[in-house]
């Protein structure tokens, strides 16, 4: 599936904003992707914490939440499922995501690649200043700057790998990298 070995943070050298939230964002993309390594479908499918989620939906959401800030919100191209399983205004936060039964882990893993490869390109052609325009996911009185999207989506894939360590964990006692 993946390469397991563990990636190394980035340097503590570093002092550039723009390397420091982009080395993190692939440090953290590469954990993602190793926490999943060598799950069978049946185990991706099973959600282990009572919270209900399972670990593809959860490969999923991150997907998403990259396409929502930064595709969708930031650079304002349109996204015709910015939820990944519905439209706008068509899911509520409380709503667990659905993976339907013919979309498996490659699928996700060769959306959340490309979706990777398009954050990259999209934060490398603006300042981290910079604010997104008005649109569907930001409106004129809440404007809101690349450096801090990109600052949410460290604390996302923080918190969501937390709870991917858990569900592994029960799973099947791996635990770290």
């Amino acid at each position: 599936m993946t390469d397991a070995t563990p990636a190394a943070e980035p340097p503590g050298h570093l002092t550039d904003p723009r390397d420091l939230l982009n080395g993190y964002l692939d440090y953290y993309r590469k954990a993602l992707l190793r926490k999943l390594d060598g799950l069978s479908d049946e185990q991706l499918r099973t959600a282990t914490l009572p919270s209900g989620w399972t670990p593809l939906e959860l490969f999923k959401h991150l997907t998403y939440v990259e396409i929502r800030w930064l595709q969708w919100g930031f650079a304002g191209e349109p996204v015709e499922r910015p939820w990944g399983d519905r439209g706008p205004g068509e899911r509520t936060r409380d709503e667990p995501w659905h993976v339907p039964e013919d979309e498996g882990f490659e699928d996700i893993r060769a959306e959340f690649l490309a979706t990777c490869e398009r954050s990259r390109e999209i934060v490398a052609g603006a300042p981290l200043d910079s604010v997104a325009p008005p649109g569907p996911r930001f409106s004129d009185d809440r404007p809101t700057s690349l450096i801090w999207i990109l600052f949410h989506l460290l604390q996302e894939y923080a918190r969501h790998l937390g709870h991917l360590d858990a569900a592994r964990e029960l799973i099947d006692g791996r635990t770290g990298a």
